[in-house]
């Protein structure tokens, strides 16, 4: 299944996309994509719907985030050999985990503010998991009973912030917008090879990364058994696992985000995501104005 949410920012509604790729209200149905409805049992009823017997809602609907109520942010850094490769760093023994935090959480298609004088905002098309079941001390071999689904992700990073100012990377991290998510929350039977899922990322249609799962150091169950070692994974939960190469700070010379930028990122079987980048002086004027929803 494509599950997604639906609506106004701060008030989406749950929905599945159906097979002509439509767009279906669930709200009826299902309070959210969030929390219980993310259990096992709860994505196993609603396969049993047929979606269309679900109202169909127009084209044009915005997209939230996939996934609702994150309570948890986590990210992996350099899980990728090839990007680790290309900025010079060593692969890691095991895996160097940070947080995002969840008020950075956006939809798809939403605008990214730069941060007041940022000078240094960097994109990352990401492999996302999404937490369906609580999990402690998982083993690698049973991890994958506990994802719901997989999304795609844009970790935005500004990297002053995060490698400049001193203190862990989850300052350059978390800024508002720095976390869309989806389109779609994807059920792991739709996905086929997790470890194979092909992946881009384009800066004004120059296309910036590409690359594959192939290449991830710690895979998704891997990722998820051993984060399950060090707190309790809960039902909504949001694991974003590391870059391919082609990110800004790697580039020579090294290129980063301005005003007025468009980023469109996609993974196999996950959608694609496109963000316009908007100043924090000139998102404040059009707040000031009314003229920013999203």
């Amino acid at each position: 299944m494509k599950l997604v949410r639906h609506g106004a920012t701060g008030d989406e509604k749950p929905g599945l996309i159906d097979a002509q790729g439509g767009l279906r209200d669930l709200s009826g149905l299902v309070r959210d994509i969030a929390g219980p409805a993310l259990a096992r049992d709860a994505l196993e009823r609603l396969r049993t719907i047929d979606p269309v017997s679900l109202p169909l809602l127009p084209a044009e609907t915005r997209l939230g985030p996939c996934v609702g109520a994150t309570r948890n942010f986590i990210a992996i850094g350099l899980n990728y050999a090839d990007h680790a490769a290309e900025i010079g760093a060593a692969i890691p023994a095991e895996p160097i985990v940070f947080n995002k935090a969840p008020s950075c959480i956006v939809g798809p298609n939403d605008r990214v503010i730069l941060p007041k004088g940022s000078a240094k905002t960097d994109w990352e098309v990401e492999l996302a998991i999404v937490i369906g079941a609580r999990a402690s001390y998982a083993h690698a071999n049973e991890a994958l009973s506990y994802v719901a689904g997989l999304c795609l992700c844009n970790d935005l990073s500004e990297r002053e912030y995060q490698l400049e100012r001193g203190g862990t990377w989850t300052k350059g991290k978390g800024c508002p917008t720095f976390g869309p998510l989806g389109p779609w929350l994807v059920t792991l039977d739709e996905i086929g090879d997790v470890n194979d899922l092909p992946m881009w990322l384009d800066v004004n249609g120059e296309r910036m990364q590409t690359g594959s799962t192939a290449t991830m150091i710690f895979d998704v169950a891997q990722i998820v058994a051993y984060l399950s070692h060090f707190m309790m994974l809960e039902p909504g939960d949001v694991i974003t696992t590391g870059t391919p190469p082609g990110v800004g700070m790697g580039r020579k010379p090294q290129r980063f985000l301005k005003n007025g930028d468009v980023i469109t990122l996609g993974i196999a079987g996950l959608g694609e995501q496109r963000q316009e980048v908007v100043a924090f002086d000139d998102w404040t004027a059009k707040v000031a104005a009314g003229e920013a929803t999203n």
